[in-house]
């Protein structure tokens, strides 16, 4: 199972940091296009939530890997949850259901990584 947390822990960091680059090095009005959302949202707020994402990316992977602070893990792990269950009301505030779909797996999965790296699948220093 550890491997299992594993994997699922790189193909969230893979997600959040790309996702994160995008609304740290894009314009609004270049991302509006694909993320309507953006729409809602001040410049500064785009970018803190793609700030937030890079680094919840990080989380997941350079404690664990290093074993400095592994414990870090899987706050960043309840930290991007939380991230998604935001993304999932904007979504569905302005009735985009089908764009929370995606959100929805990745909120699944951050939950899972942070049950896992909290009891079971511990990661020691």
């Amino acid at each position: 199972m550890n491997a299992v947390v594993w994997i699922l822990q790189i193909v969230l960091a893979v997600a959040f940091l790309a996702a994160g680059s995008l609304k740290l090095t894009q314009s609004k009005e270049k991302l509006a296009p694909r993320m309507g959302w953006v729409n809602d949202f001040s410049d500064s707020a785009v970018r803190g939530i793609g700030a937030a994402e890079v680094l919840g990316a990080l989380g997941l992977i350079l404690p664990s890997v290093t074993k400095i602070a592994p414990v870090l893990t899987p706050i960043a792990a309840v930290g991007l949850a939380l991230t998604m269950v935001g993304a999932i009301i904007t979504h569905v505030r302005r009735k985009e259901i089908p764009m929370a779909v995606p959100s929805l797996v990745l909120l699944i999965i951050s939950v899972i990584v942070a049950v896992e790296r909290f009891g079971p699948h511990k990661i020691s220093s």
